[in-house]
Order: C-alpha cells, then structure tokens, then sequence
C-alpha cells in the first residue's frame, strides 16, 4: 500500500452505491417472504408507507435510512448509467 498517495472520495457516488445494495437486499427478502417487489417497492415510494417493506432481515429500517427521493434518484441514475 503507497501511503504517499491521496485517495479522493466521491460521496455523492458512495451514497448511491450504498443505496442501491440497500435495495438489492430489500427485494431479496421480499422475494424470500413471497412479495412481489417490484409492487412492493412502488407502493412504498409512492406513499411513503413503510409498511409496504417486510421487516425481514431488518429489510424496513434499512430501508427508512434513506430519503425516498434519493432512493428514486439512486435507481433512476443507475438506470441512466450515471
């Protein structure tokens, strides 16, 4: 490892990152409870209402850590390649 060197760090692009694991776990265990994701994904960005999310695998706190605009520009721009 060269400590001499200085590693710049995008957060904008770290938050997307980690928002979109966040929701790669939340449809994995949405899909292990049975629900259908996609659904269950749109009702709660729609409404906000957390209850949509299954609260498996802590799939509903996780979730609430982030913004729900954010996770919909997350999606879009990963969507767009950005």
């Amino acid at each position: 490892m060269d400590f001499n060197k200085t590693s710049v760090f995008n957060v904008r692009e770290l938050r997307q990152e980690l928002i979109l694991m966040t929701v790669n776990e939340v449809i994995e265990a949405l899909e292990f409870k049975g629900y259908n994701p996609t659904n269950q994904l749109v009702g709660y960005l729609i409404t906000g209402d957390s209850k949509y999310i299954t609260t498996f695998n802590d799939s509903r706190k996780k979730i609430s850590k982030y913004d729900r605009s954010e996770i919909l520009m997350a999606i879009i721009n990963a969507y767009m390649g950005k």
